[in-house]
């Protein structure tokens, strides 16, 4: 028998270090014109890359082992707090991939999760004043079935290079998050 879902059952939210995936560069990225499934990403264009980076508030933004430690801690403290699913995360040097389970809309979720992150950062105090952590937006896919959890789960935890600060979710269960209100 065919569930259908009035919400999907999890969703791959991924977001940037601010200044680290710029527009013009030779990495895929896309911008508001550009942000369609199954379209072209943007081009190289020096000229472009030179704009973004001259109107930059502060330089880009890298996280080292012990940052990438506090934002995977935070990202599993907020998710519990808000009775949010965390399937998989992977906290990278330059961006961050999320898998997780909830109603709420993956905009929220993500910039829940950005805030989150950064307050612990700066009760840390290993950031001296940092404004700029994140890119403004990200990236965020609706998963609606078990195979596209699975698959996005495997790319997260298993497919980055040489695993950083992962989580993976060993205990997480289809049908609670098929019957589920979070």
């Amino acid at each position: 028998m065919k569930k259908y879902l009035e919400h999907p059952l999890a969703y791959f939210i991924t977001f940037t270090c601010y200044g680290t995936w710029l527009h013009g560069t030779e990495k895929a990225s896309v911008d508001r014109k550009h942000n369609i499934p199954q379209t072209e990403f943007l081009f190289e264009n020096k000229i472009r890359e030179k704009s973004v980076k001259q109107r930059m508030a502060e330089t880009s933004y890298l996280l080292d082992k012990t940052h990438r430690e506090i934002v995977l801690d935070a990202i599993k403290e907020v998710c519990v707090h808000d009775k949010w699913v965390l399937l998989a995360a992977h906290v990278r040097t330059n961006h961050v991939h999320l898998v997780l389970h909830t109603i709420k809309k993956p905009e929220y979720v993500m910039n829940k999760i950005k805030a989150y992150a950064s307050r612990c950062l700066n009760e840390s105090q290993i950031d001296n004043g940092r404004s700029q952590r994140w890119t403004r937006h990200g990236s965020t896919r609706y998963l609606w079935n078990e195979c596209e959890v699975e698959a996005t789960i495997r790319y997260v935890v298993h497919e980055q290079g040489k695993p950083m600060a992962v989580f993976e979710n060993i205990k997480r269960s289809f049908e609670i998050m098929y019957t589920s209100k979070l």
